[in-house]
């Protein structure tokens, strides 16, 4: 098992604390497995507005980010890190106050470069944006300290 996937189980099981955007925006980690995380969080629109009034998109890339981030990083080694090359997200509708679950699966995994994707919906089961990411493995000196 990656140790990775060890890390996110602990998480969840508040062994080991959150990273500080899911303190800070609100997400929780609901499931984890190879290639794949669940993420899931309350909009409130007094907390995660935009100036419309409906939960800013930044929010929504967030814990798009965050799950497919993780997904990718149940595959890596202990000696390996990653960062994000692109990031494209499309949102489908508007949210105010909701439930979102964000699922984060990795579509190609590659040596070096891997295609992640993640479905966020609401708690009606209604899509309310997709998401895709290139991320790029680091190993070496290029993944020390990350």
């Amino acid at each position: 098992m990656s140790t990775y996937i060890d890390s996110i189980h602990r998480t969840m099981r508040g062994e080991l604390p959150m990273p500080p955007v899911a303190r800070l925006i609100g997400f929780t980690i609901l499931a984890v497995e190879p290639g794949r995380v669940t993420c899931r969080m309350d909009t409130r629109v007094e907390k995660h507005a935009n100036p419309m009034g409906t939960v800013h998109g930044g929010i929504l890339c967030d814990i798009a980010d965050a799950a497919m981030g993780l997904a990718h990083a149940t595959l890596l080694q202990e000696s390996e890190s990653f960062t994000t090359l692109e990031l494209k997200i499309n949102f489908l509708r508007p949210v105010w106050d909701a439930t979102l679950t964000a699922v984060g699966e990795v579509v190609k995994g590659g040596a070096t470069v891997s295609l992640v994707e993640c479905t966020i919906t609401d708690e009606r089961d209604r899509m309310i944006a997709r998401a895709s990411s290139t991320c790029l493995t680091l190993r070496g000196e290029q993944a020390r300290g990350r």
